[in-house]
């Protein structure tokens, strides 16, 4: 993986480079960064560059013995770790292996669901379990065979379980000598307080709107007016971007979904609630995120209609029409909790949240804020 492939992130590149060219490589980083943010991407180019032969001012080379190696993720002193579906079968990342190799090498922002969608695996607990930790001290006593450093790669580092947590917060304490620990995560308060104080702590940015945009017209293929509109939605997320355009087809169903919701959320129609539940329900957890990411789209568009310059507004024709006759009903009164409540929605969606739980108490929330008065309707 080089540096250049990735998009975006020039001064966090920047950085790593340069802790390369000074020697001020620490034994243990946490690379933190949102979803679809390039962080494993670039805990992956950072450890090539490390192990490159001929490294270059601004990437590795690609071309040495060590590179080509890591282009295919087959360097002996890289080793990886990352949450797998426990079974009789499966108890360790080494057992799965050649299927991440694929997954990654395939989409190098690949996210937790495309991983286990990989493995069949998507109604069951990620798991980081307490037989990695004698997987990692395994691999990581035996000696270098090519590079300086033995390297190793924690994916969804938070998914550890305490057991796990605990036999590696022992290993950071005293780490094998020329070792590094590249661990990768979403969510710091998912890991031991012990664990990030003893890393090197390195944030990854959502990538730029602009630089997404761009990305998306040269690997995708976009026309210019539709990477941006689907880099706008994607919300510095290159994982969401790929997700939008393979579900470009679903827009129209999207909008529908979001018309019913509305429609029965208003006067609050039980029976439509409930249907729209268990339609919404039968989508996988990804789609029902990209939903709510719709939902908070139209929220944005319509207080720009209200408020702002509606020739800033990024709808489609059809959402133009039904965004005209759905904006009065997002005012100041209530703008800041539909914001809220959508985005609690999805904070309880990625932990996984039961959906039909989840989407009642959306439409009874909505049922109350689309009944707030305008301001202008409020007596004193």
């Amino acid at each position: 993986m080089l540096f250049s492939e990735i998009i975006g992130q020039q001064s966090i590149k920047e950085r790593l480079i340069r802790s390369v060219k000074e020697g001020r490589i620490s034994h243990a980083q946490l690379f933190l960064g949102p979803e679809g943010s390039g962080s494993l991407a670039l805990a992956i180019a950072y450890a090539q560059y490390i192990s490159c032969k001929d490294k270059k001012d601004e990437d590795s080379c690609g071309i040495c013995p060590s590179c080509v190696k890591y282009n295919k993720l087959i360097h002996p002193d890289l080793h990886f770790v990352y949450p797998v579906a426990l079974s009789k079968d499966i108890r360790t990342s080494t057992d799965v292996i050649a299927k991440f190799r694929e997954v990654f090498l395939d989409n190098p922002y690949v996210t937790l669901y495309n991983w286990f969608e990989q493995l069949d695996a998507e109604n069951k607990q990620a798991v980081i379990g307490v037989e990695e930790s004698g997987e990692i001290l395994r691999k990581l006593s035996l000696t270098t065979y090519e590079a300086e450093y033995k390297i190793m790669v924690i994916w969804q580092a938070e998914k550890m379980n305490q057991a796990a947590a605990n036999k590696l917060l022992k290993i950071l304490e005293e780490p094998p000598d020329k070792t590094l620990f590249l661990m990768v995560c979403e969510s710091e308060d998912q890991l031991l307080r012990t664990i990030v104080s003893r890393t090197q702590l390195i944030k990854i940015p959502k990538i730029k709107d602009a630089e997404l945009a761009s990305a998306l017209v040269q690997k995708r293929g976009l026309s210019a007016a539709d990477a941006e509109k689907t880099a706008h939605l994607a919300d510095g997320s290159y994982a969401e971007a790929l997700l939008l355009i393979s579900e470009n087809e679903n827009a129209a169903q999207n909008l529908l979904s979001f018309q019913k919701l509305m429609r029965a959320s208003l006067k609050f129609d039980a029976k439509a609630v409930i249907t729209w539940i268990d339609e919404v329900s039968a989508a996988g957890r990804e789609r029902q995120k990209n939903f709510i990411n719709y939902a908070l789209h139209i929220i944005r568009e319509s207080v720009i209609i209200n408020y702002g310059d509606p020739s800033l507004t990024k709808l489609g024709a059809d959402e133009q029409e039904f965004v005209k006759k759905f904006a009065p009903f997002i005012h100041s009164n209530n703008i800041e909790r539909f914001t809220e409540e959508l985005n609690k929605a999805y904070y309880h969606m990625e932990r996984n949240a039961n959906a039909k739980i989840l989407f009642m108490d959306l439409a009874f929330k909505f049922n109350e804020l689309l009944n707030i008065p305008k301001p202008e309707l409020v007596k004193n």
